[in-house]
């Protein structure tokens, strides 16, 4: 069975997860004044769930960049004239939703269910995990899933997150992999999980992946795919390695700075900006996940960028 979870008090709960809506809208869609900054990096530091409610929050802000200008700018207006209510949250996220989808919140409230799952890691956590059948499981930054054994079947679901699953070849009983995407089997297979805008992206290192309902199953060694959300399998064409943060790396190849930035704020608390001039940059490289603040060292003295901290969880960068 999974090791137990002692991190079960460290997640954010509704209060903070609606102040941070709150803050999105006031940061991402105004621009704010250096008080407003000021008053969001004391917010930040006041509570210590605060910095993961943000994290999970601040994601809207790309599913936002979908709706269409006029639902967008006049729910965001409306939010703007004064301080945002309940109603006016839910309001925002009823818009959100049936404008193109959201991410953790359309499919479970405030991300209850992740929170009650097995097994959980927080904002920049890997975690490894070893399932009664001998087969080896690790969990990426902010990732939940649930684990059942009976005597014909084993089960993982992802609930939220990123997984790796490297089934023990000995046991014989198929191993179910429930998403919110599709339904996928393996029996000796080695594969990873994770879920995206897009839906979900599936690599498989060894063994076989059958996904339900699709012609291109089953899915060998060395394929990378994306499952959309109406169930079509896509070939996945990607500058990142997708399994280097199982062993501790962010390993890129002319990936857009504004790309990775992306990819490196998963795995950090706070706000991590990037200027428009310096978005398209290629970063390549291999990069050690333990110490973020290294990697945007490391990032300033082989790019022309400057890295700005305001605090340690408001990180802007930009032009030298």
């Amino acid at each position: 069975m999974p090791m137990p979870d002692h991190g079960a008090s460290t997640a954010p709960g509704q209060a903070q997860v609606e102040q941070a809506i709150e803050w999105l809208v006031r940061l991402r869609y105004d621009r704010p004044s250096p008080r407003t900054e000021q008053q969001f990096q004391q917010w930040l530091a006041s509570h210590p769930h605060n910095p993961q409610a943000w994290q999970r929050v601040s994601s809207l802000g790309d599913e936002l960049a979908g709706l269409p200008s006029a639902i967008s700018r006049s729910t965001l207006d409306n939010a703007q004239r004064q301080r945002i209510t309940r109603r006016d949250q839910l309001k925002l996220l009823g818009v959100l939703a049936m404008a193109g989808g959201l991410g953790w919140i359309n499919r479970e409230p405030l991300g209850l269910e992740q929170w009650l799952a097995d097994s959980r890691t927080a904002t920049g956590e890997r975690r490894k995990l070893l399932g009664s059948d001998g087969s080896r499981l690790q969990l990426n930054t902010d990732s939940a899933i649930d684990l059942r054994f009976s005597p014909d079947l084993r089960q993982l679901t992802l609930l939220h997150g990123e997984v790796s699953l490297d089934s023990n070849t000995r046991d014989f009983r198929p191993f179910h992999i429930s998403t919110r995407v599709g339904q996928l089997e393996t029996l000796d297979g080695q594969v990873l999980l994770r879920e995206n805008l897009g839906g979900l992206l599936v690599a498989v290192k060894r063994g076989q992946v059958t996904v339900a309902g699709s012609a291109l199953s089953p899915l060998t060694a060395g394929q990378v795919w994306q499952l959309d959300r109406s169930g079509q399998l896509h070939a996945a064409h990607l500058n990142v390695d997708p399994w280097g943060w199982t062993e501790g790396v962010l390993s890129v190849q002319q990936m857009p700075l504004r790309a990775f930035l992306d990819e490196l704020s998963r795995y950090r608390p706070g706000y991590l900006r990037c200027a428009d001039q310096v978005a398209e940059l290629n970063v390549s490289g291999t990069y050690q996940l333990a110490d973020t603040d290294q990697i945007l060292q490391l990032l300033s003295r082989s790019l022309p960028i400057q890295v700005y901290y305001r605090t340690r969880y408001w990180v802007s960068v930009g032009q030298v």
